[in-house]
């Protein structure tokens, strides 16, 4: 819990620190981490898919139940292996006053299938045999497989052709034609946008710390904030008549991984006694503040290919001891296992109730803790006994081959605990060959009851999104997938309507 004083101390400190500052009349956003990349053929962490989505359009979106649907175009299936896009007529220019035509279209996806540009995108587009331009506004897309999922693969932001042929950095001046255009990047913790709408500035400034994150907001220098904050604050926000907090179910996945190459969390005995041995709703009732549910699966069950019959994992306490002697130990002879999260207070904090709870039926963990940055290059390297994470912004079912299949052990992919399965690889194949989507979801549903009981990951929770917000702010809609479009239609409410 955060010590009011502390909070107090630290808020007076915020608020003559306010004083000096200069009016601003831009929306500002506070986020916990700067966006890495803002070109979208490289960018892969939540922060730049998010803002990224301000900046660039893209052909393909998702509905609720994260079906593909039309953004810049519609499109018709001509053969198993053939698809046809026509750019809508309202396109909008690129933000240099250029048009956007089906030669920037293929010039994006180009240059992410081109080895040589070494993009992270390029594995997930694979399927893309070649990319033939009809005329000004259709294209077709010619496959190397059938795959009737293929239109929620062109998520990619597109960037004007000319500037890709001018190695233009995109990073540093990114030019796109989404709702947003950029202004300026003064420095790493701030990023200037402009709406083009009707010209509103925007400010994403970034403070790591929850806590000064949180002052910041009292203290008018942020005017609203998504996710990323504890609970106990959260609440403690709730209490404040200045501010306005909503809340939405959301589907960031949150999981222990394992090495399935270690000699203690190979044996899949062991994570199913961690299974039990976790009291999920505990957690999520006294820890999360009931900002979160139980997951079962990387897809919540609302997914078009969710499996909604999943038994829930339960906590049993006796039953994770048993498991426990079964794999071969005991009280005296306990498993040990070697536990890393990140440096954020408060995953340190669900770390340390992990530890306890594991602790309780058998199992030593040794808790170890790392910055962002070293944390993340242990787990994309494999240097882990355990670990936790979420996967953010799952849209697609092929989520499953970049996780499980065994095709994908980096660097070809992100099965970074060595999963093997033969029986996951076969239905992950067949998910992928399928003619129709009723296909697909069968066998996608069967993957996940293998997966449930295989457990290669250990199915935590879908935290909820919470939006906070100065009161006369108005206008915004969290989105299921926690990214930044409620920004689209933010404004403030006249001084005589609060």
């Amino acid at each position: 819990m955060i010590s009011l004083k502390r909070l107090w101390v630290l808020l007076l400190i915020v608020l003559c620190t306010a004083c000096t500052d200069p009016v601003s009349d831009a929306f500002r956003f506070g986020l916990a981490g700067a966006p890495a990349n803002l070109d979208p053929r490289f960018a892969t962490d939540a922060a730049s898919a998010r803002v990224n989505r301000l900046l660039y359009a893209r052909l393909v979106d998702f509905n609720d139940t994260f079906e593909p649907v039309p953004a810049l175009a519609d499109w018709e299936q001509l053969s198993p292996t053939h698809y046809r896009f026509h750019l809508k007529t309202n396109v909008q220019p690129f933000h240099d006053g250029t048009r956007l035509t089906a030669h920037d279209v293929k010039a994006t996806y180009d240059f992410i299938l081109n080895a040589d540009n070494a993009s992270p995108h390029r594995a997930s587009l694979a399927v893309i045999d070649r990319i033939a331009v009809d005329d000004e506004t259709s294209l077709d897309f010619f496959l190397n497989r059938p795959e009737p999922l293929f239109p929620g693969y062109l998520v990619i932001g597109i960037v004007p052709a000319h500037l890709i042929a001018a190695h233009h950095p995109l990073h540093e001046h990114p030019i796109g034609s989404g709702p947003f255009s950029f202004l300026a990047r003064p420095d790493e913790t701030r990023l200037h946008l402009l709406r083009i709408r009707d010209q509103q500035r925007f400010e994403f400034i970034t403070v790591p710390d929850p806590t000064v994150r949180t002052l910041k907001l009292m203290a008018g220098e942020i005017d609203m904030l998504q996710n990323d904050l504890p609970p106990e604050l959260v609440d403690y926000l709730e209490h404040d008549r200045m501010l306005r907090v909503q809340r939405t179910a959301g589907t960031n996945f949150s999981y222990l991984g394992f090495s399935l190459e270690d000699a203690v969390t190979r044996q899949v005995f062991v994570r199913r006694a961690i299974a039990h041995a976790i009291n999920r709703q505990e957690i999520i009732r006294y820890v999360l503040d009931n900002g979160a549910r139980p997951a079962q699966s990387l897809l919540p069950p609302e997914h078009w290919a969710g499996a909604q019959d999943l038994d829930p994992i339960t906590y049993d306490p006796e039953k994770a001891q048993a498991l426990l002697r079964q794999a071969g130990y005991s009280r005296e002879q306990p498993a040990k296992i070697v536990y890393k999260t990140s440096s954020d207070p408060f995953r340190i904090r669900l770390a340390t109730i992990l530890q306890h709870q594991l602790k309780s039926v058998g199992i030593d963990v040794d808790l170890r803790s790392y910055d962002w940055g070293t944390f993340y290059g242990d787990i994309k390297a494999g240097r882990f006994q355990m670990y936790s994470l979420a996967w953010v912004g799952i849209h697609t079912p092929d989520i499953f081959d970049y996780v499980f299949h065994s095709r994908s052990i980096p660097p070809n992919g992100a099965n970074r605990g060595r999963f093997r399965s033969t029986v996951a690889d076969t239905f992950i194949d067949h998910a992928r060959a399928a003619p129709d989507l009723e296909t697909k979801r069968q066998w996608y549903v069967q993957l996940q009851h293998h997966l449930a009981d295989a457990l290669p990951y250990v199915p935590l929770w879908y935290e909820d999104h919470i939006f906070i917000a100065h009161r006369e702010i108005e206008g915004f809609a969290i989105a299921r997938d926690g990214n930044y479009d409620g920004l689209i239609h933010v404004r403030r409410s006249p001084p005589d309507a609060l």
